[in-house]
């Protein structure tokens, strides 16, 4: 049986930043779901992808972009027959890292300069990036009419669920995993992305010259490839 690929956008987008991944992804006989990240809390997101885990049948690769690799890291092992993780500008947090402790661990991201907050009634603060600075600070090697659409479509995250902090068992230790990044990524620096795919043990690590943290949505050819790369080790095991 084909794995199933289950996509989990991050911060900033939405699940339509798969589409063209998803197309090759089809192409090549395996079923795909793009789950809406809630993007509410990194517990509580992954309790929500691994509910969506347990409805499918057998083995599945996990696959998260930007703060969506947080969210796969901290999904119920024992949600399904879950095979392996390929992380796309994302990151890998061990237990205790937040998303925001670590974009600081090397120099590069200017994300935060970025940001602009929503005070929501919950008491909660939503984030989203200033639709005038979405071009250049997430997706530069995009066409401006598509990333004016991008910014426009951007899904907030809460600015909790970007300093909490990771779970007890992140899944990578257990898993064999994939990195690819992109060389210009404003959001997460490249230096991050090697350094957390080497403590993950990768089996493969591809950093994409002049590429942005938008790398679904701009290099669909290579992160396909990637995915696919996870799923054939699955078929030989």
């Amino acid at each position: 049986m084909r794995p199933t690929i289950v996509l989990v956008h991050g911060a900033f987008a939405e699940s339509s930043s798969w589409d063209q991944v998803i197309d090759r992804l089809l192409d090549a006989g395996h079923p795909v779901v793009a789950v809406a990240n809630p993007l509410r809390g990194v517990a509580s997101d992954a309790a929500y992808v691994s509910d969506h885990i347990r409805a499918i049948e057998g083995p599945v690769v996990l696959v998260g972009h930007s703060y969506g690799g947080a969210v796969i890291t901290n999904v119920d092992p024992d949600a399904g027959e879950i095979v392996g993780l390929v992380y796309v500008a994302a990151f890998a947090p061990k237990h205790g890292d937040s998303c925001f402790e670590l974009s600081a661990v090397f120099p590069g991201s200017t994300l935060g300069d970025a940001l602009q907050p929503v005070r929501l009634s919950d008491g909660t603060t939503d984030l989203t990036i200033v639709q005038e600075r979405f071009h250049e600070q997430f997706c530069a090697d995009v066409s401006a009419s598509q990333a004016a659409r991008m910014a426009a479509t951007q899904r907030p995250v809460t600015q909790e669920a970007l300093v909490e902090p990771s779970g007890e068992r992140p899944l990578w230790r257990e898993l064999p995993s994939w990195f690819v990044f992109g060389e210009e990524d404003c959001n997460i620096p490249k230096a991050l992305e090697h350094y957390m795919a080497e403590r993950a043990g990768a089996h493969r690590t591809i950093e994409i010259p002049g590429a942005s943290h938008a790398v679904p949505v701009a290099h669909p050819g290579t992160t396909a490839g990637l995915i696919l790369d996870a799923a054939a080790l699955r078929a030989v095991a």
